[in-house]
């Protein structure tokens, strides 16, 4: 090897070494959240345009992704969706949550600590102004209720979607998973493992809750949508991740992926 590209190579390394950096490859977790602020995240919140942050109702708190309505009136159906920038195929994604506080006025009876994270996903960008989720899959968060009866989290529903489980196509919009139920406001880690074949796994606390195959669009579920969005039976093999707002406040301490080898 010439001198002069040792030298530069020998440079390199040294940096790398000095800055604390190594190349980002495929099975290493990758920080999508920075714990600092909501940059390359984008809001899309149900009667306003992507990119408007009605309400502050994503901010950064104290380190934490926070969902919060502290400056709402009313919920007033306005359905929220924070976006990462990239889209992703073949990964885990992996979210730690909690529920606080109260339910906004107004949200809906079913949306009391409810929400959960939004995958293979249609960019925010192709949202209608007025339409209330995103053509996608949906892990459900669910927190108990303190009432002695079970709600176990890490659900599925299917806004725009359909999938198959033990190879027959399931159109409910909402299937229930094998999880706890998880009382109070503790911290709770869910992983997404969504494999480049079709097959999905939502993982609890290192439980595997649920299984599903083949996810395709589905008409159903969402309103308002644009025109030629749809397209009805069209595989989804990856898309974008949103962090949902519905109502009942939630904070995110850990959004992070490790992108799988095919």
């Amino acid at each position: 090897m010439e001198r002069a590209k040792l030298t530069t190579l020998l440079g390199v390394a040294v940096l790398l070494l000095v800055l604390g950096c190594t190349p980002q490859n495929k099975n290493e977790w990758e920080n999508l959240f920075n714990g600092k602020d909501l940059e390359g995240w984008t809001p899309k919140i149900t009667g306003y345009p992507a990119g408007e942050n009605y309400g502050e109702t994503f901010r950064v708190e104290d380190g934490l992704l926070t969902v919060s309505y502290d400056k709402y009136y009313r919920f007033d159906n306005r359905f929220g969706h924070l976006f990462y920038e990239k889209p992703f195929s073949n990964y885990v994604l992996r979210v730690e949550y909690r529920f606080i506080g109260e339910q906004v006025e107004g949200g809906a009876a079913w949306a009391t600590r409810n929400s959960g994270v939004m995958f293979h996903s249609q960019a925010p960008e192709t949202m209608g102004e007025q339409q209330d989720f995103p053509i996608s899959l949906e892990a459900q968060f669910l927190g108990g209720l303190s009432d002695g009866n079970p709600r176990p989290t890490g659900g599925l529903c299917t806004p725009g979607t359909h999938v198959d489980i033990d190879g027959v196509q399931i159109t409910d919009h909402c299937i229930t998973s094998t999880a706890k139920t998880y009382d109070g406001d503790q911290w709770i880690t869910m992983d997404i493992v969504a494999r480049a074949n079709g097959e999905i796994a939502h993982v609890v606390e290192g439980d595997t809750v649920m299984k599903y195959s083949n996810p395709v669009m589905g008409i159903g579920m969402v309103s308002n949508l644009k025109d030629n969005i749809m397209e009805d039976g069209k595989p989804l093999n990856g898309g974008y991740f949103a962090l949902q707002s519905e109502s009942h406040p939630v904070q995110f301490r850990k959004v992070m992926i490790k992108q799988l080898k095919d």
